[in-house]
């Protein structure tokens, strides 16, 4: 059995490498698999009690088996037909502008619009303030596409009488005041649920969509990681 494996984020960063291949004899599950590779690097002390998995671009389980030529990804928790109405989905290291976005989206029956555009926060207030000097995004991209897709489908699944939804992430070296996400939808009214689906898609966003920031400032550099585990299905 051979497979394909890619590491991101933390785990690039510890086994210094991107991807590896490897062949066994006999199949393996999930379980098994984390097993191999804290054996294969006992001195990174690799923690699996959080690690995301996914085979072929879909989240894996402990008891989930590795078939023979699968891409297996590893990182840490964090992204149909035709359609009547667009759907931009996007992974740029280009900045993107907000009106172009929009205009993209509307159509003759579009009466409103609700957009989320986050920033590099330069100031983050706690005990004590911490300063970034910029940020570095990265993302399992093949992967990332197809759960902003996934994520898209359920604003509009929530939300029917929304019309177009845009979500689009940056990538690579972002300073302070630069936008890194959009989220944005529109319909013909705004009672139809835009609000709350632009809230409902940048939260999404940030459980499924396999994108990671590495945060730089005087005091170091570490990746930020969330706690969401997918479940079965996601």
């Amino acid at each position: 059995m051979n497979i394909r494996v890619l590491y991101f984020a933390t785990y690039k960063q510890k086994i210094g490498k991107s991807e590896e291949h490897f062949a066994f004899d006999t199949p393996l599950n999930v379980r098994q698999f984390k097993e191999f590779l804290r054996e294969r690097y006992p001195h990174l002390a690799l923690d699996f009690t959080s690690v995301l998995v996914s085979i072929n671009k879909e989240f894996a389980f402990d008891e989930d088996w590795l078939p023979d030529g699968a891409e297996v990804a590893i990182f840490p928790p964090v992204s149909g037909g035709e359609e009547p109405f667009p759907t931009i989905l996007e992974l740029t290291e280009q900045v993107f502008d907000v009106d172009q976005v929009l205009q993209k989206l509307v159509r003759p029956t579009t009466g409103g619009s609700c957009v989320f555009v986050g920033f590099v926060r330069q100031i983050t207030d706690g005990q004590p303030k911490r300063e970034t000097n910029h940020l570095e995004y990265e993302a399992y991209e093949e992967m990332a596409l197809e759960k902003m897709r996934q994520v898209a489908d359920e604003m509009r699944q929530r939300w029917p009488l929304i019309e177009g939804v845009a979500i689009v992430q940056r990538l690579g070296h972002l300073d302070p005041g630069t936008p890194t996400i959009l989220v944005a939808c529109t319909a013909a009214h705004r009672n139809q649920g835009i609000f709350e689906a632009a809230r409902y898609g940048i939260d999404r966003v940030k459980e499924i969509v396999p994108v990671w920031k590495k945060e730089v400032g005087a005091r170091g550099e570490y990746w930020v990681e969330g706690d969401y585990v997918p479940k079965k299905g996601e």
